[in-house]
């Protein structure tokens, strides 16, 4: 009993100590001290370096982290649903954060801010997501939907159904959006055809495609850029 009171003590000791750290300069904390403060919210009584250390060697990193599944989260030894719960909470309030971000100005001005919502949502998803975002006539974001989600490498994407939906919110333009779960954001054949051809169904209805952008955990491509819109 003695024995599991001086641990305990240790490790609320080191937890104060990772406070003071974590509000005077959170910069200069390690991204497994982040991982284990968080923890440390659910795991009171516990040490939970060790485990945040392994989190963050099984998932690849931050990011790969906070994109995991949940219930792959919940079977590594440790974890529970609380802690489980802990970690989607800290990445929803990030992303949401970014969109907030992303949408409080127009868009073509905003590019960076939209960049880094993007990657956050998107880079490390392990399913490939095909989303559309809604611009009115000032090119601030209007709405931001995913329109498809397909297997690890493909996404089943309809053009009618992309055009109908843009009428339907009365969007302006549109910037197309999906993600690679291979990491590599290049653009392939069938990237290329389904931009064009949504581009081209939108035209007439002076509906414009600004953009198409793919997203994966080496960076992003803009098909626009790219010279293939």
């Amino acid at each position: 009993m003695v024995d599991e009171e001086i641990a305990a003590s240790d490790v609320q000791g080191h937890r104060g100590r990772l406070r003071a750290r974590l509000l005077a300069d959170p910069d200069g904390l390690h991204d497994y001290e982040l991982v284990e403060y968080l923890l440390g919210l659910t795991l009171r009584r516990v040490d939970t370096k060790p485990l945040a250390k392994e989190l963050l060697r099984t998932f690849g990193g931050l990011g790969g982290l906070m994109d995991a599944d949940p219930l792959v989260l919940a079977r590594v030894p440790g974890m529970g649903e609380t802690s489980v719960a802990g970690l989607r909470i800290a990445r929803a309030t990030a992303i949401r954060l970014l969109r907030e971000r992303a949408t409080a100005a127009p868009i073509l001005s905003n590019w960076q801010a939209l960049a880094d919502y993007l990657h956050a949502d998107m880079a490390h998803d392990t399913i490939e997501r095909f989303r559309v975002l809604h611009l009115n006539t000032r090119n601030m974001i209007v709405r931001d939907e995913v329109m498809a989600r397909g297997t690890i490498d493909q996404a089943a994407v309809h053009v009618r159904e992309v055009i109908k939906r843009a009428l339907d919110t009365g969007a302006a333009a549109l910037i197309l959006v999906h993600n690679h779960p291979s990491g590599d954001p290049a653009p392939s054949r069938a990237d290329i055809d389904i931009t064009r051809a949504i581009v081209a169904a939108a035209r007439p209805l002076g509906i414009a495609v600004h953009d198409h952008v793919i997203v994966g955990a080496a960076g992003q491509t803009s098909l626009r850029a790219q010279g293939l819109i």
